[in-house]
């Protein structure tokens, strides 16, 4: 049997034509909820794409901020001997930076060794805040062409289970159920991972722009700090 006569049958072995009110069913089943579970699927990790995406690009708008501005700030400060004052400006700034900054503030008083230290161990918890959920939406595209090539060939196997059981014949509408579910499960699948791979690599440049300044900050801090710590110039207590 050629798809071409499967196409044009209409009807099934004895003859009759299907009923019109038949075929506008199957044809509003196709429409509302004909898609198959790994469409809906697909559609569930959109929704959680799109979160993560959202939240991320909401938390380094907040955690952003112009760390040459911040450091002038917190270095005017410093240079009256006011800690705390420096210290509430930390506390008042978001951001990475701002903690890397107050932690050496606080060991300003133990040597430079210390001091850089405290910086790295906010290094450690902090860029890890930085990289949550970007591994879901790597794995995010990776997976969803996978999911989307699943659910065509599930499509497909379904139209021609459907021919096999059948009696040989299948409406134009019964035929086309189980492509329209393959076609839209794969390009629901490229569509998912090429927005997850791109704000991907957008969100990972963000990252990379805030662990930039953090470098950047670190190092002028501990010059500040120590300087600060000892005006004459020389190290502060407690190095070599």
């Amino acid at each position: 049997m050629t798809f071409s006569v499967l196409l044009a049958a209409v009807s099934p072995t004895n003859g009759t034509v299907l009923p019109a009110s038949t075929a506008a069913s199957t044809s509003a089943d196709v429409a509302t909820g004909g898609f198959g579970i790994l469409f809906w699927l697909l559609a569930l990790l959109a929704g959680v794409a799109l979160s993560v995406i959202i939240e991320r690009l909401l938390y380094y708008h907040r955690v952003q901020i112009d760390s040459a501005q911040f450091l002038a700030g917190v270095r005017n400060v410093l240079k009256r001997d006011n800690v705390i004052e420096a210290i509430s400006i930390c506390d008042a700034t978001p951001g990475p930076v701002s903690r890397l900054v107050k932690a050496a503030i606080l060991s300003r008083d133990a040597g430079r060794e210390r001091i850089q230290e405290a910086i790295e161990e906010v290094g450690w918890v902090e860029v890890p805040r930085l990289e949550a959920n970007l591994a879901l939406l790597a794995t995010f595209a990776q997976i969803a062409p996978l999911v989307g090539l699943l659910g065509t060939l599930v499509g497909i196997g379904g139209t021609f289970r459907q021919l096999q059981t059948g009696p040989g014949f299948a409406a134009p509408a019964e035929l086309f159920a189980g492509v329209w579910q393959a076609l839209y499960t794969a390009g629901l699948g490229i569509a998912i991972a090429a927005v997850c791979y791109a704000a991907y690599n957008y969100l990972v440049a963000r990252v990379n722009a805030v662990v930039l300044d953090m470098e950047r900050a670190s190092a002028e801090v501990v010059k500040m700090v120590t300087q600060t710590a000892d005006p004459s110039g020389n190290k502060a207590s407690g190095t070599p």
